[in-house]
């Protein structure tokens, strides 16, 4: 049995997002990676998101699961924040073997992690810092590049999908940070609780913020998961 993993990076990001994990999984396994990019997205230089909406990202992620269906015999879907959210999408429309939900935008924004977060970069701004601030570094050109209108596709997307959590069955694994300053770590609870799989797990980082799979403890989650996934 060919296996292949389709892995979906988030709203306004590309496939570094989930680059570390996928570049485990390779390391670890003769299984087919596929990291597709969806339209307007990409590296933070390359972001050209007017005009794209819901039904592309949508589309992109059907398109890209069908061509990897083409190569293998059984498909693995991890996605990222809003990647996790078009997963779920995907899980409800085709046959997957297992399911990975990292850092899932069942929910969004947790305000007060957001406000430490902003805080801190204020206090880093204050000092003549900002470049050492991490936050700063990877969002600064996304507030300059990233219009609302795409932010408003987003979040259509989490409002066609919630519906769908109630539906997943199959065996799925649950990835947060407990410090994430964009889904707030109560959303993998949630979605824990929400899908009638039997088999589910949750991982929960203590020092993991947004992009997850930069966490710290990234090592000990990815062999974890892998366990999971290769368990019949």
């Amino acid at each position: 049995m060919k296996t292949g993993v389709l892995m979906l990076h988030g709203f306004s990001g590309g496939p570094y997002e989930v680059e570390p994990f996928a570049n485990f999984l390779k390391q670890q396994t003769d299984w087919i990676i596929h990291t597709p990019t969806f339209s307007g997205h990409g590296d933070v230089d390359q972001l050209n998101m007017k005009g794209f909406t819901a039904h592309n990202w949508l589309m992109d992620a059907e398109l890209a699961y069908r061509k990897l269906a083409k190569q293998v015999d059984e498909i693995v879907v991890a996605g990222f924040s809003m990647g996790g959210i078009i997963a779920i999408h995907l899980a409800q429309r085709y046959h997957i073997k297992k399911l990975v939900l990292l850092s899932a935008a069942a929910k969004y924004i947790s305000p007060a992690q957001l406000i430490k977060d902003m805080s801190l970069m204020a206090v880093d701004a204050y000092h003549r810092a900002l470049k050492d601030n991490e936050l700063f570094l990877r969002y600064q050109h996304k507030f300059r590049n990233v219009p609302l209108s795409a932010t408003i596709q987003f979040m259509e997307i989490v409002r066609r999908t919630e519906p769908y959590i109630a539906h997943i069955k199959c065996p799925t694994y649950i990835v947060q940070g407990a410090i994430d300053g964009i889904v707030p770590s109560i959303t993998a609870s949630y979605i824990y609780d929400k899908i009638l799989s039997t088999e589910k797990k949750i991982y929960m980082s203590e020092n993991g913020k947004h992009h997850i799979c930069y966490s710290d403890d990234r090592e000990r989650w990815f062999s974890e998961v892998l366990k999971f996934l290769q368990d019949r």
